[in-house]
């Protein structure tokens, strides 16, 4: 699948959260922050759809400098050997490429072929729904990782001997990165589907991961409520700390408890608990 990527520069960087939410609306779903301000990704399919004055429609908000170009289907795994160091957590998880040599020491030892999916780690989110998940007890449990991308956190949970886990993304190039990370890190348990929170194979779960961002969450939190049992943690990430208030909110409204939150330079991940 190609991609377009558009290049947001601004010099206020409170404008991301804006931007980021505005693109979300419009089907673009990759994120990526930099010094000058923000690449934001949209699969061809999706752009064709977009009218033809978006962009104007999106400076009027927010000021700021647009580019964009077509990326065209390539070997990601020449483009990200390039410049792609492996990630370490807490000097417990690593996270790697098939090029990097494992780590001795490390307890969890995942390998991710980094194509275009999200998920390796080097994002804040990740890096913090990563953290979360190793202090918790995961052994046995079903777990469910709505918006796998490239399938770390549902690796992850495989590695800490989950009894189940279910994996959904509804981009087919993650649905094809997540099947292939499954089969790296040899861990059959992991059933990988195409499609969001509305699949009818969604059963009920100890544990959801959802590393999104904001408008998809406050959507389907409460599905989420229908598919966790009582005491069931829900992990929830992809929003800036100016949202966690909307987001906490909407999760008690459908029944969880707020167990507390992590702050990564703004982005934060949270903790639930089904009552």
């Amino acid at each position: 699948m190609n991609y377009y990527q558009y290049s947001f520069t601004f010099s206020d960087s409170s404008q991301s959260e804006i931007l980021v939410a505005m693109l979300a609306d419009k089907g673009f779903e990759s994120f990526v922050e930099n010094e000058k301000g923000l690449d934001a990704y949209i699969s061809e399919t999706e752009h064709a759809k977009l009218s033809l004055g978006f962009v104007e429609e999106i400076t009027a908000f927010v000021s700021c400098k647009v580019k964009s170009e077509l990326i065209i289907e390539r070997n990601w795994n020449q483009e990200w050997e390039n410049d792609y160091p492996m990630v370490v957590i807490d000097d417990i998880c690593s996270v790697r490429a098939p090029f990097h040599k494992a780590l001795p020491n490390v307890k969890y030892d995942i390998v991710i072929e980094p194509k275009m999916s999200f998920g390796t780690a080097h994002h804040e989110t990740t890096y913090q729904m990563i953290q979360y998940l190793m202090e918790s007890d995961v052994k046995g449990k079903a777990v469910l990782d709505m918006g796998c991308g490239t399938g770390v956190l549902a690796v992850l949970a495989a590695k800490m001997t989950a009894e189940s886990v279910v994996a959904v993304d509804n981009d087919e190039w993650a649905f094809r990165n997540c099947s292939e990370n499954v089969l790296l890190n040899n861990t059959p348990e992991i059933s990988v589907f195409l499609g969001d929170s509305s699949l009818p194979e969604l059963g009920i779960y100890d544990i959801i991961i959802a590393n999104i961002n904001r408008n998809i969450l406050l959507k389907d939190i409460p599905v989420y409520s229908k598919h966790i049992y009582s005491g069931g943690k829900l992990f929830l990430s992809g929003f800036y700390t100016e949202d966690l208030s909307m987001i906490t909110n909407k999760a008690i409204e459908c029944g969880f408890a707020f167990d507390g939150n992590k702050t990564r330079n703004n982005w934060v991940a949270a903790r639930y608990t089904k009552v």
